[in-house]
């Protein structure tokens, strides 16, 4: 076997470890797709013959071309309008349904929550805390020393896992209320949404097309179900401390639902997609949640 046929061999072996690599830095499939893909076509025309650790080195040029394409996509954010932000994550290549099904086995909350690292904690904590990369290697790929790497990932660790500011008992509810309106949400249940949401619960919204207040429990389920489609893209997360969910596009934070409840019902929904807004809250899992790899 010649040494390019004993490299396409190595490549198919880790092709998984690969995407499931790039998905979680990436949050996107078909972004993760092409990086796989430009990582063979960079494999492919490089000298592996040295190489001692092929599935090592493969990772390395993953992580690289993973945090080119998360920088490159933070320039291209500095320089879209809000309408065309809106525009731009209306487009999806893939299928929604399997898409979906790919960021639960990951965890909906997590990726929503490492959309709001920079590019080199993003990269940093993934490698280390989800694929235990040595921090020697990371280094390399984010061009700076161990000991930077290191805190980089400590840095995104302490973000990613917030901590309640709710008693315990109110944070379980709540916790519980919210996980519920979300379910609801997506089996297109009006009767279970009515049956979490206050009867003169407060609906608010800054998203384009439908800003404004909504106020009632059917009114606020109604729209909840017109609207329902990112639900399948929604996790629960703390959202500066309160259990609330984070809706994902294209593999980007698209916006957050904050949520105030009184006993065993929502009294208040406020929709949040400015990106100015969604920069200023705190985002993270609920402490003591250890996302696996």
């Amino acid at each position: 076997m010649n040494a390019q046929a004993e490299l396409a061999e190595h490549f198919d072996r880790t092709r998984a470890h690969l995407r499931a690599v790039a998905y979680r830095m990436l949050g996107s499939a078909d972004e993760a797709d092409d990086a796989v893909q430009e990582t063979w076509l960079r494999a492919a025309r490089a000298d592996a013959g040295e190489v001692a650790n092929v599935p090592g080195w493969l990772t390395t040029i993953v992580g690289r071309i993973c945090l080119d394409m998360l920088r490159a996509r933070g320039r291209r954010d500095e320089h879209l309008v809000e309408s065309e932000r809106f525009d731009q994550v209306s487009v999806h290549d893939g299928d929604p349904a399997d898409e979906a099904v790919l960021a639960d086995s990951v965890g909906l909350a997590l990726l929503v929550v490492l959309d709001t690292l920079s590019p080199a904690e993003r990269v940093a904590f993934v490698l280390h805390d989800l694929f235990s990369v040595p921090f020697g290697e990371i280094g390399q790929i984010v061009e700076r020393s161990p000991a930077t790497a290191k805190k980089l990932a400590s840095r995104a660790r302490q973000r990613v896992n917030g901590t309640p500011v709710l008693p315990a008992a109110d944070h379980a509810r709540q916790r519980r209320l919210v996980a519920a309106f979300l379910a609801a949400a997506r089996a297109g249940d009006l009767q279970a949404l009515l049956a979490v949401l206050a009867p003169d619960v407060l609906h608010r919204s800054d998203l384009p097309g439908s800003a404004g207040e909504r106020r009632g429990a059917r009114s606020v389920a109604e729209g909840t179900l017109a609207g329902a489609d990112g639900a399948r893209l929604a996790g629960v997360l703390l959202v500066d401390g309160v259990p609330g969910i984070g809706v994902l596009r294209e593999g980007r934070l698209f916006l957050v639902l904050r949520v105030t409840a009184d006993g065993d019902r929502i009294t208040g929904i406020e929709i949040v997609s400015e990106p100015a807004r969604l920069a200023a809250l705190g985002l993270a899992l609920d402490e003591g949640v250890s996302p696996a790899a």
